[in-house]
């Protein structure tokens, strides 16, 4: 009979969550193994068993970035319109995880914490996430609304827009500045705007 796992994922969670709120209310600095260890109520030996580093604590919570994206892509229902389901992609699902989890898109985006290295984990999730994103820019293609790009620019231009978005609200010197509710219009336009560019004829 073998021995039971110490630390199971009911603590990985913990931990992740803990990491989480730390990075939210104090920034990198604050992340250090003993105060994620302490906020869990666990212990650094419960860090080191599961994440086997800072490092590999950083990158996991890189990983549960884009696994919540993904699970938002898989989530979002689907209509005849894949153009407009495409915006509700940046906005119902992109936005609302930067609202919910602004310290994680800090750490997978824009790299806060930095020299971690993307281990197979995090590297999977990421192309997981990316490929779902391609489905659904795909949709573009199949209703022949994509003629400026391929598939696999046409996700990267969409998942760039998405990231500027996301930074210039977070921050807070660009799209607050606007009346309340016209952040998420903004969104909408400029996706649209995106959208519409891969109707247009490539320039010569």
């Amino acid at each position: 009979m073998g021995r039971p796992r110490e630390h199971d994922e009911q603590t990985r969670a913990a931990l992740l969550a803990a990491a989480e709120r730390l990075v939210a209310d104090g920034g990198p600095d604050a992340l250090s193994l003993r105060a994620v260890a302490g906020a869990a109520g666990t212990t650094t030996r419960a860090v080191y068993s599961l994440f086997g580093s800072k490092d590999g604590l950083v990158a996991a919570l890189a990983q549960k970035a884009f696994e919540l994206l993904r699970t938002g892509l898989e989530q979002l229902p689907e209509t005849d319109d894949p153009a407009a389901d495409l915006l509700e992609v940046g906005v119902t699902v992109f936005r609302r995880f930067v609202q919910e989890h602004p310290s994680l898109f800090r750490i997978a985006f824009q790299r806060i914490v930095p020299g971690v290295r993307a281990g197979p984990a995090l590297s999977e999730a990421r192309e997981r996430t990316l490929r779902r994103l391609e489905a659904k820019v795909g949709r573009i293609e199949d209703a022949r609304l994509l003629t400026r790009a391929s598939i696999r620019q046409a996700t990267l231009e969409f998942n760039a827009m998405c990231e500027g978005l996301a930074n210039a609200e977070l921050r807070g010197g660009t799209l607050p500045i606007l009346a309340a509710g016209e952040e998420e219009r903004a969104w909408r336009d400029a996706l649209l705007t995106v959208v519409r560019g891969w109707r247009t004829a490539r320039s010569k």
